[in-house]
């Protein structure tokens, strides 16, 4: 396996070009955090070079995890650089330095979650619209290019300056679709994502699905299921049907948008494209409506901000009023609540932020981290009541992160009672052609301190509560595993098909061999015996002339004798008497018949022999041609045989093959499934241990919650109680004010000698009233927080018990849910267990039918070649009996003839000398039998 390059290394080849060698501290300045997450932070910059105003996102790829980490940002690099589209964001490089990359993207002005976090209210029906135009456009651009988001809410959905709705966040985006990795935010994830690596892939419409959410994110302020735990809200989200909106009065064509949206048939769901061609989208005007959105939230940031402000002032100038009434009075510092009735603008401020409820607080709680399931209630006077405590200095700073610069803060004095709001001084270009201009140490957002407050908060708490995250670790190591053994299994497979190949190749090619030397025996066996029939033919030939030779000889001495013996006998017959001329002539007569008769003897003699080498010679040839036709037939049945044996062997092998790649698949699959149920084990454990301990955090809250509002009585007991002291306060102040008119009154009348003893028993009953209405007001208190103390008990009885009847309501639903992914988990091993034995019944079935059709071709050629072998030898035989008769021999007698001859080729050397043998006797028999 080749090493991956080390994180960091931008010599890299393959990532070269991703980033750029400058220094990035020297390029960008003023930098402002404005947001944060597990990834890092985002911070508002400024391009010293362009005087461009920009976002940067720093993430760090050191520490655990740094291979991953790594290639997590050279993806998104990479998937930000291909992007150019008007409502994706725009991509302007990205720089290393110290073990952390510096993504720079154009500056938004916020998200859509932060909209409606400002403004505490959901989003009108239009400018709902408006925003959804935008986000399916780039939907729609990033599905055309084969992309997936993977991560679709709000708070993903950026607006600019100039009202353009902009995609960002592309960290856990898929380069390819369709894709089948566990990633996302729980409550806006599709359900085949969540089942994606039980069930199969999904692609774009897992967006739409997302979008959908993102809708009712928007209506209602909060996604469906969001006061669930992540891991509650997965198996909802899985099995249960759709959400829908629950509230408001929304249009029809809103309803069908979102229902469209969530349609949890993968199939009948609309692709991003076909949405944009939904009513509900098409019916608004973007750009107009989501220029007031921005300028109505910009004031309302402003408004909050000034608001926070004037808080905290209020705060400062309380503490140092009671530091000084203190000192003055001698009495130690301690701080002073608010009455009731007490106005002002601190009151106003109170009221503004105590508006928010705990759900308000959950959701920003949520959104600004996966890992912290549930956040608890703390509100910003909480967080700055502490302030209270102590006076300020004049020099007194909120920290850095949250505030957008001192600058932008209203010049204060603790002394003084009044402030002068600090007008914002911020002009941006709406296109990109225009300069930007941005008065030094502000800058232009709708995101509110409190929102980075609550990000930077909740992103600390996650770091203790990673249970999510660790969750989403482990599908993801689950998949690589998985997708490491099948890459594993797939490799040792093609090895084990690629030498069963050689295997069979190797066979083939050594049969191949085995036949091309058989053939080449074959060429040189009919060579040699056509060789031979030659040999054969010359001896035959040279043998028959030779005996045709003493045949001749034989017979001119047969004749020679025959001669003498008639001449004398003759002579002897011939009578002395007949005349000498006489005698001469019948001589002469008697010579030139027997001359005659030689002559004739010999003509017939050598026509005899002529016909008797042609009749042997067509014999021999004809036994020759049976004699190569039987060679040929003995000859091709070997080859066939051959084959015919190398033909099994190759099916024997061919089986064998089948039978172990059987067995390999059965064993990987085996192997893959067990895989498989070990991760399901350990993912049901992870889940159970989640819900656990997130019971034990719910419980946990929820008795630090008890506790807290045991410690901390409500503000209206407060405020009673303060009251009752007050009036108890004025009641001893009126009972002094009496006690001394009373003193001088009875000085007066009472002589000097018996004013002491007066005195004394004035003070004394004086005392005991006091002590007695002191008893009154703390017994009057003590009842009142008694009742309160039984009404907050039953209360907090009531409350346990519902969490307890929801954790178990949810602990039965993770049971269930469990058993049903386990149910479908044997069910999906079935049917891959019977998807593989189909497919090697099939294999098993083309390879018997390929071997059947390999036995029927190998028999089929052999009839062919049998039939054509025994064809051509026919028309041979037929050519050679045609050929026999041109000659004027008999084919018949020849063609018998032959068959009395032994075809067997040893027999072939002595059929030359049977044949020489033959035709000396018929010679002879014809020379005995000649008539002279």
């Amino acid at each position: 396996m080749p090493l991956l390059p080390r994180p960091g290394n931008a010599k890299d080849p393959q990532v070269a070009g991703l980033f750029s060698q400058e220094d990035p501290e020297r390029i960008f300045t003023d930098l402002r955090e404005i947001g944060h997450g597990s990834f890092g932070a985002v911070y508002f910059a400024r391009n010293v070079q362009t005087k461009e105003i920009v976002a940067i996102k720093k993430m760090s790829y050191s520490g655990k995890g740094s291979q991953d980490k790594w290639q997590d940002i050279i993806k998104e690099v990479r998937f930000l650089g291909q992007l150019k589209h008007k409502n994706a964001i725009e991509y302007k490089g990205c720089y290393l330095k110290e073990h952390t990359a510096w993504l720079v993207m154009e500056y938004c002005l916020g998200s859509a979650s932060d909209i409606i976090e400002v403004h505490k209210k959901p989003l009108k029906e239009v400018e709902i619209s408006a925003i959804c135009q935008g986000a399916l456009e780039g939907l729609a651009y990033l599905h055309d290019m084969g992309k997936i988001h993977r991560d679709i809410k709000a708070g993903n959905i950026l607006l600019t300056e100039d009202g353009t709705v902009k995609l960002a966040d592309f960290g856990s985006a898929s380069l390819a679709s369709p894709a089948n990795s566990f990633v996302g935010t729980p409550y806006w994830m599709a359900p085949e994502v969540i089942l994606a690596m039980d069930e199969g892939q999904y692609d774009g419409k897992a967006d739409v699905w997302s979008l959908g959410i993102t809708c009712i994110e928007l209506a209602e302020r909060k996604p469906p299921l969001f006061n669930m735990n992540a891991m509650s809200a997965l198996y909802h989200i899985a099995q249960n049907d759709s959400p829908s909106l629950s509230g408001g009065e929304w249009s029809d064509e809103f309803h069908n948008f979102v229902n469209d949206c969530l349609c949890k048939v993968v199939v009948e769901r609309p692709s991003a494209a076909k949405c944009l061609q939904h009513p509900f989208v098409r019916k608004t005007r973007r750009v107009s409506v989501l220029m007031e959105l921005i300028i109505r939230t910009r004031d309302a940031v402003r408004k909050l901000d000034n608001l926070q402000y004037r808080r905290m002032k209020k705060l400062i100038m309380n503490g140092s009023a009671a530091s000084e009434d203190a000192l003055l009075e001698g009495l130690p510092i301690s701080p002073q609540p608010a009455s009731p009735g007490s106005g002002g603008v601190a009151d106003e401020e109170i009221s503004v932020d105590d508006t928010s409820s705990q759900d308000d607080e959950q959701l920003d709680s949520k959104s600004g981290s996966l890992a912290s399931q549930h956040s608890t209630t703390a509100s910003s006077q909480a967080s700055l009541s502490s302030l209270n405590a102590a006076p300020m200095p004049e020099d007194f700073q909120l920290p850095a992160p949250l505030v957008r610069d001192r600058s932008d803060w209203p010049s204060i004095s603790p002394r003084s009672g009044s402030y002068s709001p600090h007008s914002w001084k911020v002009q941006l270009s709406g296109g990109s052609g225009r300069s930007m201009e941005v008065a030094q140490n502000n800058f232009a957002t709708i995101r509110t301190t409190s929102i980075v407050r609550q990000e930077i908060k909740q992103h600390e708490r996650s770091n203790e509560l990673r249970n999510f995250t660790v969750y989403k670790r482990l599908r993801k190591m689950h998949q690589k595993e998985l997708q490491s053994m099948e890459s594993r299994f797939s490799a040792e497979m093609d090895e084990h098909k690629q030498r069963l190949d050689r295997e069979y190749e190797s066979l083939r090619a050594k049969f191949s061999k085995e036949l091309e030397r058989l053939k080449q025996q074959h060429t040189t066996e009919l060579e040699r015996h056509s060789k031979n029939m030659v040999a054969q033919e010359k001896k035959l030939v040279r043998d028959t002339s030779l005996s045709h030779e003493n045949e001749k000889r034989s017979l001119a001495d047969q004749m020679k004798k025959n001669y003498k013996c008639d001449k004398e006998r003759m002579k002897k017959g011939l009578d002395t008497s007949t005349p000498k001329k006489e005698r001469e002539d019948m001589m002469r007569v008697y010579k030139e018949t027997l001359a005659r008769r030689q002559r004739d003897a010999e003509f017939r003699l050598e026509r005899h022999q002529k016909d008797t080498m042609e009749f042997n010679l067509r014999r021999f040839k004809r036994v020759a041609v049976l004699n190569l036709h039987q060679l040929e037939q003995k000859l091709l049945r070997e080859e066939m045989t051959q084959r015919q044996a190398q033909l099994e062997y190759e099916h024997t092998m061919l089986v064998r093959h089948h039978e172990s790649t059987q067995d390999l698949e059965y064993k990987q699959l085996a192997a893959l499934q067990k895989c498989k149920d070990e991760q399901l084990h350990r993912q049901h454990q992870t889940e159970k241990e989640n819900m656990r301990d997130y019971n034990s955090r719910a419980e946990a809250e929820l008795r630090k919650k008890h506790a807290m509002e045991v410690k901390q009585q409500p503000r209206s007991l407060k405020a009673k109680e303060i009251q009752i002291r007050k009036q108890f306060n004025e009641a001893v102040k009126t009972q002094q004010r009496q006690y001394k008119a009373l003193k001088e009154h009875i000085l007066q009348n009472t002589p000097k000698a018996e004013q002491k003893a007066v005195v004394k028993k004035l003070k004394d009953e004086q005392m005991r009233k006091l002590a007695s209405l002191g008893d009154q007001y703390e017994a009057s208190i003590a009842e009142m927080l008694q009742q309160q103390n039984v009404r907050l008990d039953e209360s907090q009885m009531v409350e346990a018990n519902e969490l307890r009847t929801r954790l178990q309501q949810e602990m039965e639903l993770l049971m269930a849910y469990q058993s049903k992914v386990r149910a479908q988990a044997e069910a999906q091993h079935k049917r891959e267990q019977k998807v593989l034995e189909e497919r090697v019944s099939l294999r098993r079935a083309l390879l018997e039918q390929k071997m059947d059709d390999e036995r029927s071709n190998l028999t089929r050629e052999e009839r062919d070649r049998w039939r054509s072998l025994q064809e051509r030898q026919r028309q041979e035989l037929e050519s050679f009996d045609i050929e026999t008769t041109a000659m004027g021999l008999n084919a018949a007698d020849v063609a018998a003839a032959s068959q009395e001859v032994a075809v067997d080729e040893d027999q072939l050397s002595t059929q030359g000398s049977t044949l020489s043998l033959s035709a000396s006797s018929s010679t002879n028999s014809f020379t005995s039998h000649t008539p002279l």
